[in-house]
């Protein structure tokens, strides 16, 4: 999810299968610099340089799976199998988890250039952003700094469920749906108190919650 950790499990695995980094990529049928590529992107502060079909073109070659290169996720050691679809979605902003707040970004159409990150065991057919955690109201499922991937498909409320909401003039925040129309923390800070929403006002619903990725 994060380039410079794939890497790390890449090198990890080039040396439990004795390959060197330009003949891993040229089994996996890529560009025999595609790993190199990483490590300058790396250096450069970059987390950019790995798209998924090279995660997938590497995995079976490395004698692992997609979903353990990009999130340390199951066994080390497999077939090589895909398994789970695995999503890209680009790390826009930073998202309040704590009361509602101006961060245009969030809603921005153009996302060319935002770093892009990777999951998997999301709907490959949803529309993914991701953004970073900032606050302690939502620490229970989703510590400060870590990531949340947004689906801005899936806007029909479901009780219990998480949700990016915004307030329609560039404030946004992340919250936990309660009916009819209460928006709950989910802390272990009690100063954190839900709110709701006066009778008749509906949230700006930018997207549901599905996953949350923390890098140690």
């Amino acid at each position: 999810m994060i380039l410079k950790d794939i890497l790390t499990r890449i090198d990890r695995r080039l040396v439990a299968k004795n390959l060197a980094e330009s003949a891993a990529a040229t089994k996996a049928g890529l560009s025999n610099s595609a790993i190199r590529n990483m490590r300058r992107a790396v250096k450069a502060g970059k987390n950019q340089g790995a798209s998924i079909k090279t995660i997938e073109a590497l995995a079976p070659v490395l004698g692992t799976s997609s979903a353990w290169l990009l999130e340390e996720r199951g066994p080390e050691e497999g077939d090589g199998s895909i398994g789970a679809p695995i999503v890209e979605a680009k790390l826009i902003s930073w998202i309040s988890a704590g009361q509602i707040a101006q961060n245009p970004t969030v809603q921005i159409a153009d996302l060319e250039y935002a770093p892009t990150v990777y999951a998997p065991d999301l709907d490959p057919e949803g529309d993914w952003i991701a953004l970073r955690v900032d606050g302690d109201s939502m620490n229970r499922i989703s510590p400060h700094d870590s990531i949340i991937f947004v689906n801005r498909k899936d806007r029909r409320l479901v009780p219990n469920a998480c949700y990016v909401i915004g307030d329609g003039d560039g404030g946004a925040t992340y919250k936990r749906y309660r009916p009819p129309n209460s928006w709950a923390p989910v802390s272990t800070n009690k100063a954190h108190q839900p709110f709701i929403l006066p009778a008749g006002v509906d949230p700006d619903i930018i997207g549901r919650v599905k996953k949350t990725i923390l890098s140690m």
